[in-house]
């Protein structure tokens, strides 16, 4: 398990109409590799606003369509429930995903 990785989630919230939802796993590495049991995530949608905390993701991510993370949703996730592996970004998506956290958080 590694930061910027993608894994479908199924049924996270009882709030979400969707069955299942894809995260993009965004806690520092030291964190994932803890023994700590939840890890810091953010939600992928196939809506895309353009705003500074959202990074466009789709296809070479390994999702079925054109989408987006956002930042401003992270929530914890229990590690367990990360096991549907779904791909991972790449360093330049890293980088976008770096600045639309510290955008999302108030981070200059």
């Amino acid at each position: 398990m590694k930061r910027g990785e993608l894994y479908r989630i199924y049924k996270r919230a009882k709030t979400d109409p969707r069955r299942s939802r894809v995260f993009v796993l965004v806690s520092r590495q030291v964190l994932v590799e803890s023994t700590f049991s939840t890890l810091i995530c953010a939600p992928i949608y196939s809506a895309y606003d353009g705003l500074a905390s959202q990074v466009p993701v789709g296809v070479a991510e390994g999702l079925k369509h054109e989408s987006s993370i956002h930042c401003d949703e992270l929530i914890s996730i229990p590690k367990s429930s990360l096991t549907n592996y779904i791909g991972k970004l790449i360093e330049k998506k890293m980088n976008q995903l770096d600045a639309a956290l510290a955008v999302a958080v108030g981070i200059r």
